[in-house]
């Protein structure tokens, strides 16, 4: 089947005594093995978000996805996003407005102060919350997905992408830029860059986001299996 890997036939892929790769070599590596998933997952993406309403669930369906390639573990594109898109819609609508709205917010009001803030600088204070409530939502953003996809639950997820959000911002600077600047761009530069939307556009900026956070989610987060239906913590139970 198309796009459908056998993981149980010999090929190519990576050898169980070889060495992990590193940098851009491992980077490399990935995008050789996961092309074809990679492509679909765009269109998968892309496709889901028609009713608009399902965009959180999308968001999260190809996190999940590109999390296994980080990991290794063997992808079936279109069965793994299908399933993290049925099952999962509880996190998902929660890591949206947990991420995407404080950086709406946040990012509406730095603008919105900033303009005024020379006629009035006192206007400096609501700046200045505004731009740390979108760069904490910026940085964390990432961080709460893969620990979501990791079966975190929401409240120590949260705590989780928080701490190494603002605690460890290098790697979560660099995912941000990249993930968010490369889609941003995309979009900004229809109808010329439509091709790289339609067939690249979301996949590789949250690939090469996730590439950036792996190491970090791989050290900090406890499990790597994606989250059960229900699952979460005994504090976040009510």
């Amino acid at each position: 089947m198309f796009f459908r890997k056998d993981y149980a036939a010999p090929g190519p892929g990576i050898r169980p005594d070889e060495p992990e790769k590193t940098g851009l070599a491992r980077l490399i590596q990935i995008i050789q093995l996961e092309a074809g998933s990679i492509f679909l997952l765009n269109l998968l993406f892309l496709a889901s978000c028609i009713p608009v309403v399902t965009i959180p669930p999308a968001l999260f369906a190809m996190n999940h996805v590109i999390r296994k390639m980080m990991l290794d573990q063997p992808v079936l594109c279109f069965y793994d996003y299908r399933t993290a898109f049925r099952t999962y819609w509880k996190q998902a609508y929660a890591a949206f407005f947990l991420t995407a709205v404080p950086m709406a917010a946040g990012g509406f009001g730095a603008w919105f102060y900033l303009a005024g803030a020379a006629r009035n600088p006192v206007l400096m204070a609501p700046f200045l919350v505004c731009s740390t409530v979108f760069l904490a939502a910026a940085l964390s953003s990432g961080c709460l997905y893969g620990a979501l996809s990791a079966g975190m639950g929401l409240r120590s997820a949260l705590r989780l992408a928080l701490a190494l959000g603002i605690g460890r911002p290098l790697r979560p600077a660099l995912a941000a830029v990249v993930g968010y600047g490369l889609a941003a761009f995309g979009i900004l530069q229809l109808p010329i860059s439509l091709m790289f939307v339609v067939l690249l556009g979301f996949s590789v900026p949250c690939l090469l986001a996730n590439f950036f956070l792996r190491t970090i989610l791989r050290d900090y987060c406890p499990a790597q299996q994606g989250p059960s239906p229900g699952e979460g913590d005994p504090d976040d139970q009510p």
